[in-house]
């Protein structure tokens, strides 16, 4: 083995660690934001501080910046022409959902649960989103492998909420981060449209922070004027890490990829979400809650699942596309 391919080998697999680590800030944010939504006992208040804190920070970072802050001034204006079908610039709706679940079920049903479960609805997400041609350039086959790997998304969703088929309101709230991983799909490609557009990924961003925060927050003005609700910020100032933590976790993806492609990303990200889940909810355990057999079962056989969905089919009309699970990142 020459020099250079032991330092190729050394390389990857310092970036392959690098990259787990960074997957492992998915279930921190879930944490954070699970505990915020305790602490005020509204999951809904604590998805908008979440989503305010990162807004803030990609406003700074937009619009200290004249060629940034043009495009992103431009953006309203060309949602209204439809200089890209307008759905795209939605995709922020995506995320928003995704927040608000971590709010609103994390406290109960535990990191673990959470991730795995919303890993398995984003599996069944890329699938059908390869199969449809959505956020990449060609359409991927419905090949016997992609099936399976959709069958074990949901048999790891299954496993992991059994230990609560007894409790229905927890196989409710495990349903949530599902339905939030089926919608995934759509994010990175409405989010890659307005990319291409504004020219930047950062405005992207923050466009994508922007149209989640401002739906939230509507949805929640209605409560306070049709129920008594009252928002409060949370006194504990690790609680305002939710949407920094999203931010980390996308940069660093975006540095990593260069290095890894999208394949071994993918696989790499999604084994840290799931591994640091484990790790959190054995750590930080939700209230009333244990860390079942059958919940690291359902981890793995997510990540198994996971790794199939990420493996290209074979189509011989056209190149092949490397879509992968962890372009699908929430706010």
């Amino acid at each position: 083995m020459t020099k250079s391919s032991t330092g190729r080998i050394t390389s990857v697999i310092t970036l392959t660690i690098a990259t787990v680590f960074a997957g492992m800030l998915g279930p921190m944010q879930s944490l954070v934001n699970g505990r915020l939504g305790s602490e005020l006992q509204d999951g809904h208040a604590a998805a908008l501080v979440s989503f305010g804190t990162g807004l803030l920070l990609m406003l700074v970072l937009v619009l200290s910046r004249e060629r940034t802050r043009h495009a992103f001034i431009q953006l309203p204006n060309q949602l209204v022409r439809g200089d890209i079908p307008r759905w795209n610039f939605f995709a922020g709706l995506c995320g928003a959902v995704i927040v608000l679940s971590e709010g609103v079920t994390v406290g109960f049903l535990g990191v673990a649960i959470f991730q795995t479960s919303l890993i398995s609805g984003m599996v069944i997400s890329g699938i059908v989103c390869d199969r449809l041609g959505i956020g990449v350039p060609f359409k991927q086959v419905m090949s016997a492998p992609r099936v399976a790997g959709a069958i074990l998304a949901i048999c790891a969703t299954l496993l992991v909420v059994s230990p609560n088929w007894s409790a229905p309101h927890m196989i409710a709230l495990a349903i949530m981060p599902f339905v939030g991983g089926l919608m995934a799909g759509w994010q990175p490609a409405g989010n890659s449209e307005v990319a291409l557009l504004s020219k930047s990924m950062l405005v992207s961003i923050t466009w994508n922070f922007l149209i989640g925060f401002v739906a939230l927050g509507l949805v929640y003005v209605i409560r306070m004027l049709t129920a008594d609700v009252s928002f409060a910020l949370p006194q504990v100032w690790w609680m305002y890490l939710g949407g920094p933590l999203g931010l980390l976790s996308i940069a660093l993806m975006a540095l990593l990829v260069r290095g890894l492609g999208l394949l071994v990303l993918g696989l790499a990200s999604t084994a840290g979400q799931l591994i640091g889940s484990l790790l959190l909810e054995v750590t930080f355990p939700a209230e009333g809650t244990d860390l079942h057999f059958v919940t690291i079962l359902g981890t793995i056989v997510a990540l198994i699942a996971a790794g199939i969905s990420m493996v290209p089919a074979r189509n011989p009309d056209a190149p092949q596309s490397r879509a992968s699970v962890s372009e699908v990142q929430h706010g």
